[in-house]
């Protein structure tokens, strides 16, 4: 559906208001697409909702006349997740943006979807207190919930679903549940709150949300540990992890990556394979013993140089070089569109990942990054190319289907945390088999007619 009746238009503005409607082709062409190379179809309109009972007579409407609905927040997705493949409705959550209450004596925060994480952070600060799932981008909440997103920081802290408590969830057809509760633990029958989170709003649009917090840590201390080879850098990892030293962060950055990064930011960094690490801690000489226990450990597997600094100005603008990897490669590939594999395995498979990336990256002599968060065995290769050339993207895709097919086989998954949306679709019957029809049916029974965020998961 790529237009709405007059009617139909007349029965939007009047749920939500003139000013929050819009047919307009340039609101409609903003929603097309997220920052990944899928393309969507051309929705018919954009309605901002500013309140649950709002979505749920959107939603009430659209079932009644059988219009697919697609959920939208900060657009900063990378396998189409937000992107409406049957036109339809574009529900924006952006103007639900409130954070609702901070409880510091509960490690709680109530949120409506389109706080961006930053800012949910920026009032939680103010407590002593943080929000963990970092995934680089400033998402909104509503789009990490849809996600589960995780990011550099899950290795010690967990993704999305270990922080979220309580949900306020409008289903298709425009009734309203709520999930979870405020206390720390629950015996009480299925946990409802999870399918939700991660299920991309194919089951339904999250109105609010109650989410866990942490304290902010007290010291930290940033580490680059750099190493003549890929393999050794990766398999040091799980030797940190098994030490128990507890990384809040353990990132693997190849020489071609780093050298965009330098070319860039003007870091100074060796351009050799490196580790990006982060520990936390409640006392500086903690960090200090944690710091040497890691060089030792490093160095038992050749590490060259083991840097590491606790100054607030260096650790945030190396972080900040990492965070922005995707938009680094982009810029240094101009018209040049990224495929990114995500896929995640067991710890002790990761060197065996790295390297077979690693070859067929070559094998197929196609531009790619192979890096990720190694800490929880999180794996990214950006894949650079013209998806209008056929051939080199056929390619890409050939080292994008070698890299999940061997994650899987290792126990691993096709994506660790950007989500199914369009581009893992293909993927999700090899990774869960008849679990993946028992999904099938979930979605069946609670979105009979298929109008939620159609075309995505499934």
């Amino acid at each position: 559906m790529e237009t709405f009746s007059a009617e139909h238009a007349e029965e939007l503005a009047a749920i939500v208001g003139r000013e929050r409607f819009s047919t307009g082709l340039s609101s409609r062409e903003l929603h097309l697409r997220d920052i990944s190379f899928h393309r969507g179809v051309l929705p018919a309109g954009i309605v901002w909702p500013e309140s649950t009972e709002e979505v749920a007579r959107l939603l009430a409407w659209a079932y009644a006349r059988e219009v697919p609905v697609t959920p939208w927040g900060a657009g900063t997705s990378t396998e189409g997740n937000p992107v409406p493949t049957r036109g339809g409705l574009v529900v924006d959550m952006t103007r639900m943006n409130r954070v609702l209450a901070i409880r510091p004596q509960d490690l709680q925060a109530d949120v409506q979807p389109g706080v961006p994480r930053k800012e949910l952070n920026r009032q939680a600060g103010r407590h002593g207190l943080f929000f963990p799932p970092d995934p680089g981008a400033d998402a909104t909440i509503g789009g990490m919930i849809a996600n589960n997103a995780s990011g550099v920081q899950t290795v010690k802290y967990g993704a999305t679903r270990d922080w979220v408590q309580r949900l306020t969830v409008v289903l298709p057809g425009g009734s309203v549940i709520r999930t979870g509760t405020l206390a720390p633990k629950s015996s009480a029958g299925f946990d409802l709150t999870r399918l939700f989170v991660g299920s991309e709003g194919t089951l339904g649009i999250v109105t609010e949300a109650t989410l866990r917090l942490a304290g902010i840590p007290g010291h930290i201390l940033a580490a680059v540990i750099l190493f003549a080879e890929l393999v050794p850098a990766s398999e040091a990892v799980a030797a940190l992890i098994g030490a128990g030293l507890g990384p809040a962060a353990l990132e693997l950055l190849p020489p071609a990556l780093i050298r965009l990064m330098n070319r860039e930011k003007d870091l100074g960094l060796a351009e050799t394979p490196s580790l990006f690490c982060e520990f936390h801690a409640a006392s500086a000489a903690a960090l200090e013993e944690t710091a040497r226990l890691a060089r030792e450990i490093c160095e038992g597997f050749g590490a060259l140089e083991f840097r590491h600094a606790t100054a607030e100005a260096a650790r945030r603008e190396l972080w900040r070089a990492r965070h922005e990897a995707w938009e680094t490669i982009h810029r240094a590939h101009p018209r040049q569109e990224t495929l990114i594999v995500d896929a995640a395995v067991p710890i002790s498979r990761y060197p065996e990942m790295v390297q077979f990336a690693q070859r067929e990256v070559e094998g197929q002599g196609v531009t790619g990054y192979v890096f990720g968060h190694a800490g929880d065995g999180n794996l990214h290769v950006v894949l650079v190319g013209d998806p209008a050339d056929a051939a080199q993207w056929s390619r890409l895709e050939a080292v994008n289907q070698a890299v999940v097919e061997r994650a899987i086989a290792c126990g691993g998954t096709c994506t660790g945390e950007h989500g199914v949306g369009i581009g893992k679709r293909k993927f999700m019957e090899l990774e869960h088999g008849e679990a993946y029809r028992l999904m099938r049916r979930i979605k069946d029974l609670i979105d009979p007619k298929g109008l939620m965020n159609p075309g995505k998961i499934f």
